[in-house]
Formats: structure tokens, C-alpha cells, sequence
């Protein structure tokens, strides 16, 4: 029996997750689960999977959990705080924990865990964003192994040979003959739509997307391709990539969720339903493959597929992190919280979308990118990357 920690376990990965988990109860047991205050669901988990610990972002949020844990007999600790959230990633009593937490939050949660030596499912972008050089390097000193559960990053790693599987963070990809990775993106709900409408664009409009089901967040950055960007900048570490091997492309049928281009001619993709449940179970399960709940494509249905290259004058927020990632660790760690203020702010409808992409520009501009690579300084430039988007917004 397979042990597993889920962190970030009532969002849409983390559900996801527990729909594979529940085809799987023979082979897996979720000995531990966090999430932010979602006490309704993560109550939910403690009854059906009856793990060992259960942790909550929010200190009020684990209080009523606990309770309730307690009214029901529920042989259940519950931990609260980002300490109980790191305690039970880096407890070593998982053999796998899968990082669905998302935003910056996710970055201390997984560095616990990699001391364990346990297998990392990261689905949590933002980790690599922030602190991708130190976290491989933790990666290697503690021996520990990664496995994509982004599903362009999944996609990649399954096109590209065993001897580059095992070595990610430290790929050597010209050994192989690999040419190019190829990013997919669907382009989200406003492909097509007027460049000048876009100034008028509501939060309910962009949480529509088009493909994928997604939390909040995660849906205004594609629809922004700010996901694209910050998966730019996640493949450049994860597969040791020097930024112009990387090449994104528009797929709007979301069939083709990456592309690996050899030197020989040679295109290697990875194919199927636009469904998160096929990237999880490929890292619950690597080597072997699991059954996950997704159909075949069925390519008669689907019909043409289309490719074109992103407009940058539509997606800014691509062009930006594309930049960043070519000015280092402080200007990516810097994009990714700018980003989330910007985003928070859209949401609340304190500015408009197309702001987005201004704040970010303007919080880029007015910061300092030193080449970070500690813990201390990284939250210093998340830290000041923050204030100065606020005070960019309050300006608005």
C-alpha cells in the first residue's frame, strides 16, 4: 500500500487526485491532506479516506474541522497554520506527496517534502517559478524524484527517453538529440475576441474557459496566458531547457498537450482528453501506468486540429514572463507575485483585465531582480513584489 500526502486537496487538482485514488483503493491510502478552509470537503475526505492528518491554512477553519473530527469519532490529528501544512508534507511518512497547492503558498509545504526523499507529483508551477535552481538542487541532495502532474509538463516528460526522465532538473538535452520543447496552450476563452474589447472584459467572462475546469485563479492566467508564461518558465527548470529550445504554440482543441522535437525530424506527442486525471495517475503510478477514468480520444470526434502562434499583443502577460525568465530567479519570483495581487484584484473588480498585464509590466519595472537563490531571499522578493503591486493598483 502506496502512501500518499495531498496538498492543496479540496482545489480541482486536488480533487481530481481523489477521483484516481478512489479507482485505486487496493494500491493507495491517503495518509494526509491540506487545504486552505474548505472544512465542508475536507471533512468529506476524513470520512471516506480516513487519513492519518489532515492540515489547514486556516487556524479557524482547523479548529471546526477538528470538532467536527472529534464529534464523529474520526481517528483524525488535524494541524493548522502553514506550519501544520509543512509538518505534514515533510512528516516522511508518504511515499509520494502530490503539490496541488496553488500560488506561493505551495513553495516551503514542497521543500518539506523533498527533504523526505519521497516522490514529488508537483502540480504547483509557482514552486519552480520562485526558487527553480534551489529546488532541484534540494531535489538532488536529498535524493528525491519529481514527477510533472501539469499536464503540458506530464505531456513533455512522457515524449522524452528514460535516461532524461531520471534526471530532471538536470537534463541534458542535446545528448539526446532533443531540438525543442513544445508548450501547447488553448489560448483561452478570448482567442478570437477584439483586441480593443478586451479592455472590457468581466471576471465572469474569464472564468469561462473554454476546455479546462479549473479554480479561479488558474483560469484568469490562462485566459491571460500568464499560465503559459509561468509554464515557460517551470520548463525551462524542470527539463533543464535553455529558453530558445522552448517554443509555444496555440492548440484550441487542447488534444496535443505538448510536443518534444528531436534533431532527427522526429516529433514526439502526447495526446488525450483534456482531462487533469491522466497526468495524476501517470505520477501516482510511474513506471506503470494506472487506469485514471479518462476515455480514449476518440479521433474521428475530434476532428481537425489547428495551430498558431501567440499574439503578444493580446497576451502581454506571456510576453512579460517569457522576459522574466531570461533575467533570473528574482524577476520570475517577482512576475509570479505581482501576478497573484493582480489577479486577486481582478477578481474583486478593483481593476480591469487588461491591468493585469499593466501591473505586472509596472511592478517588473519598478523592482530591483537580483539573481536570487536562498529562501529568505526569495519571500524578501515575493514580500516586496506585493507591496509594489499594491501600490500600483492603488493608483489605478
Amino acid at each position: 500500500m502506496k502512501e500518499i500526502t495531498l496538498l492543496g486537496a479540496t482545489g480541482s487538482i486536488g480533487t481530481s487526485s481523489l477521483q484516481v485514488l478512489r479507482l485505486h483503493q487496493d494500491e493507495f491510502h491517503l495518509h494526509a491532506a491540506a487545504a486552505c478552509s474548505s472544512v465542508d470537503k475536507m471533512l468529506a475526505i476524513a470520512r471516506e479516506f480516513k487519513p492519518h492528518r489532515l492540515a489547514m491554512f486556516d487556524k479557524d477553519s482547523a479548529k471546526k474541522l477538528r470538532q467536527q473530527c472529534l464529534d464523529e469519532n474520526l481517528d483524525c490529528e488535524v494541524l493548522e497554520g502553514e506550519e501544520g501544512v509543512i509538518e505534514i508534507a515533510g512528516d516522511g511518512e508518504a511515499a509520494q506527496v502530490i503539490d496541488a497547492i496553488v500560488g506561493a503558498a505551495g513553495l516551503k509545504p514542497v521543500l518539506a517534502a523533498v527533504k523526505t526523499g519521497c516522490e514529488i507529483g508537483l502540480a504547483n508551477k509557482e514552486a519552480l517559478v520562485m526558487s527553480g535552481r534551489l529546488f532541484f538542487d534540494e531535489v538532488k541532495k536529498y535524493n528525491a524524484k519529481v514527477l510533472p502532474i501539469d499536464s503540458e509538463h506530464s505531456a513533455i516528460f512522457q515524449c522524452l527517453p528514460g535516461g532524461l526522465q531520471r534526471t530532471l532538473g538536470f537534463c541534458d538535452l542535446e545528448k539526446y538529440g532533443v531540438k525543442n520543447i513544445l508548450l501547447t496552450g488553448s489560448g483561452g476563452p478570448f482567442r478570437t475576441t477584439p483586441l480593443d474589447e478586451l479592455e472590457n472584459v468581466t471576471a465572469a467572462q474569464a472564468l469561462a474557459h473554454p476546455v479546462w475546469s479549473m479554480g479561479p485563479k488558474i483560469t484568469i492566467d490562462s485566459s491571460t496566458m500568464m499560465n503559459k508564461g509561468l509554464e515557460f518558465i517551470e520548463a525551462s527548470y524542470l527539463f533543464n531547457a535553455p529558453g530558445e529550445t522552448i517554443k509555444i504554440l496555440i492548440h484550441p482543441q487542447s488534444f496535443i498537450h505538448s510536443m518534444v522535437a528531436f534533431k532527427d525530424g522526429a516529433i514526439m506527442a502526447q495526446l488525450g482528453q483534456p482531462d487533469m486525471r491522466t497526468p495524476i495517475a501517470r505520477a501516482l503510478g510511474y513506471p506503470e501506468r494506472l487506469e485514471s477514468g479518462v476515455n480514449l480520444l476518440d479521433f474521428v470526434q475530434a476532428g481537425q486540429f489547428s495551430f498558431v502562434a501567440p499574439d503578444f499583443n493580446r497576451y502581454p502577460c506571456l510576453k512579460l514572463a517569457i522576459a522574466a525568465s531570461k533575467m533570473g530567479q528574482g524577476a520570475t519570483t517577482t512576475i509570479n507575485a505581482a501576478n497573484e495581487v493582480a489577479v486577486e484584484a481582478f477578481l474583486k473588480a478593483q481593476i480591469g483585465y487588461m491591468d493585469i498585464s499593466r501591473v505586472c509590466a509596472e511592478v517588473l519595472e519598478k523592482t530591483k531582480h537580483d539573481n536570487i537563490y536562498n529562501l529568505e531571499e526569495i519571500f524578501q522578493a515575493d514580500s516586496v513584489a506585493r507591496e509594489c503591486a499594491r501600490k500600483v493598483i492603488g493608483n489605478f
